[in-house]
């Protein structure tokens, strides 16, 4: 049995434990927070979930999980601050990691999560949980074998509403220190597809703006992305859409055929088009409402747990998303183009 400590007991907490809960192979035996109420909150709703037979520990201290040697996988789910420190911390301890996004906001954390991960033989699992989808798994497939030819352009779309009073709400929401950004928050999941589906990224032009005046991260990004097999990329995201959020929307342009995917729920085939193949746009159709990406996030990793090969979205992969968007940041605040691979950025470095 595997057993997993969840350190962050908010929102997206549930998330996870109602995946954990599917898997007879893995225990939640162990939560952190600050709050008393949420971990016994989250308790309750696991044990609701597993049918009234689990026993879970409450750590005030997450430290004192972590030195918990029953645990084997540690699950981060708190402020995007606090995510690289506990990261490092609980490899360390030699404890496999499921993170939240964005797994750092400054490279150098990033590359040392990536150092210790093979140095303590330890996976880290970035919840980049769009990858599983199935609908884009196929995508993927398809373009691995060609059916697009040569890939010409990517372009991603992201329009949502985050009111002045979302930001309120808490205090560290909109800081460049606690936050990490728009992009880094909303517009990761994004950022990965594109990068997944076009390849490794050459240089970057980007530009930012902050309407909402009660905040320091931008509420604006557009980006120019020049790929290093000579497509390009656009990036055009805001969260000031009204009067609520409008969608996400990816599309790919080709030799042999374009596709566009969008909608509320990120599933809607807009557009399918691929030469000699008609029949495409509704075998995507048929599999687009699938929606059990977090499942088989969590099957892959616990697949590849004790093993020498890596999982879909380990560490090295989440990296390369927070590269793209950091190397926008720069350009924006130096109006210069930036090429990639960085040396080094933070986003405290926005400030």
């Amino acid at each position: 049995m595997i057993r997993a400590g969840l350190i962050g007991c908010g929102y997206i907490a549930k998330k996870h434990v109602n995946t954990l809960a599917k898997f007879s192979e893995i225990e939640l035996i162990a939560v952190s927070d600050i709050k008393w109420e949420k971990m016994d909150e989250i308790a309750v709703f696991y044990d609701a979930l597993k049918g009234g037979s689990t026993s879970i520990t409450f750590f005030d201290h997450y430290e004192d999980m972590l030195i918990d040697p029953r645990i084997d996988i540690v699950i981060i789910s708190v402020i995007s601050s606090l995510h690289a420190e506990i990261a490092r911390k609980a490899i360390q301890q030699n404890k496999h990691v499921v993170i939240e996004k964005p797994f750092s906001l400054s490279l150098q954390d990033a590359d040392e999560i990536i150092q210790l991960s093979q140095k303590y033989k330890k996976k880290v699992l970035v919840c980049h949980q769009l990858r599983y989808r199935p609908l884009f798994q196929r995508v993927k497939e398809l373009m691995e074998q060609n059916y697009f030819g040569e890939l010409y352009l990517g372009v991603i779309s992201l329009r949502l509403n985050r009111s002045a009073n979302y930001y309120k709400s808490s205090s560290w929401k909109g800081t460049w220190e606690k936050d990490g950004g728009m992009l880094v928050n909303q517009g990761i999941h994004l950022v990965d597809l594109l990068i997944w589906f076009m390849g490794d990224i050459h240089s970057v032009n980007g530009e930012i703006a902050t309407k909402i005046q009660n905040k320091e991260t931008e509420d604006i990004a557009v980006g120019l992305i020049s790929f290093e097999n000579g497509a390009k990329g656009v990036v055009e995201a805001n969260t000031i859409t009204k009067p609520e959020n409008f969608g996400y929307y990816l599309s790919i342009f080709g030799e042999k055929g374009s596709l566009c995917i969008g909608g509320k729920d990120f599933n809607t085939i807009e557009h399918c088009y691929v030469e000699g193949y008609p029949s495409l746009k509704e075998e995507l159709l048929q599999i687009s409402t699938e929606s059990n990406e977090h499942y088989r996030m969590y099957d892959d990793f616990l697949q590849y747990m004790k093993q020498p090969q890596q999982h879909l979205m380990h560490a090295q992969e989440g990296k390369r998303a927070l590269e793209l968007i950091f190397a926008l940041y720069q350009s924006a605040q130096k109006s210069k183009t930036v090429f990639l691979p960085m040396e080094h950025f933070s986003t405290t470095d926005m400030l």
